[in-house]
């Protein structure tokens, strides 16, 4: 996919300098122009749904990858010692922080979760830095619509012996996440709603 020229303008190009209220514009823009689509699609949880995110156009876009980690950087606590994600939609999120936080003299290692051990070597489930036990862990997700997914996420963390109690979104499709993190004890936190989206999406469309 070819990349629409309005979203590479000398303003995006300086992402690295913009305060972070004009950040969080610029990649909501990032999200309608490159992400959503309208139709008849079915979800990875095996809902139907009349629209779809594809959060990779944005989250492997460069300034999009950019935007991502100042702006999850910035809702992380300062005792937080890693990030991590289930792989593959979460790989370009947790790294984007890590490498962000390190140009902000804060750094964050990321922690990719297999969906199945690895089947050689050490046949872990985590892929990253080790951690001391107890290690404060923030699971990060490109799109939550049940929340099962992240949850996966928490669950291997937990076992590997981290603390996990927040799970932050780049979108919430408003369909039960948020409940079901809530139900489990988990903080739930997402950059934008798909109201959000959807809204933003229609006046660039006018």
């Amino acid at each position: 996919m070819t990349y629409p020229t309005e979203t590479l303008t000398q303003s995006d190009i300086c992402a690295a300098t913009t305060d972070l209220t004009t950040l969080h514009h610029k990649l909501l823009d990032l999200f309608c122009q490159l992400a959503y689509q309208e139709g008849d699609f079915v979800l990875s949880s095996g809902q139907s749904s009349s629209y779809y995110i594809n959060g990779k156009q944005v989250t492997l876009h460069p300034q999009g990858a950019l935007a991502i980690g100042r702006i999850l950087l910035s809702l992380l606590l300062a005792d937080i010692q890693a990030v991590a994600g289930l792989t593959l939609g979460a790989d370009p999120i947790v790294t984007a922080v890590s490498v962000v936080s390190a140009y902000e003299n804060r750094p964050i290692p990321a922690l990719i979760i297999r969906k199945e051990a690895k089947g050689h070597g050490t046949k872990a489930y985590i892929e990253g830095p080790n951690l001391p036990e107890g290690a404060k862990v923030v699971v990060l997700e490109d799109v939550v619509t049940t929340g099962k997914s992240a949850m996966k996420a928490v669950e291997r963390l937990r076992e590997a012996g981290y603390t996990v109690d927040t799970v932050i979104s780049l979108v919430d499709r408003l369909q039960g996440g948020a409940e079901f993190y809530q139900s489990v004890g988990l903080k739930f936190q997402a950059v934008f709603t798909i109201e959000d989206i959807q809204q933003r999406y229609r006046e660039l469309k006018n």
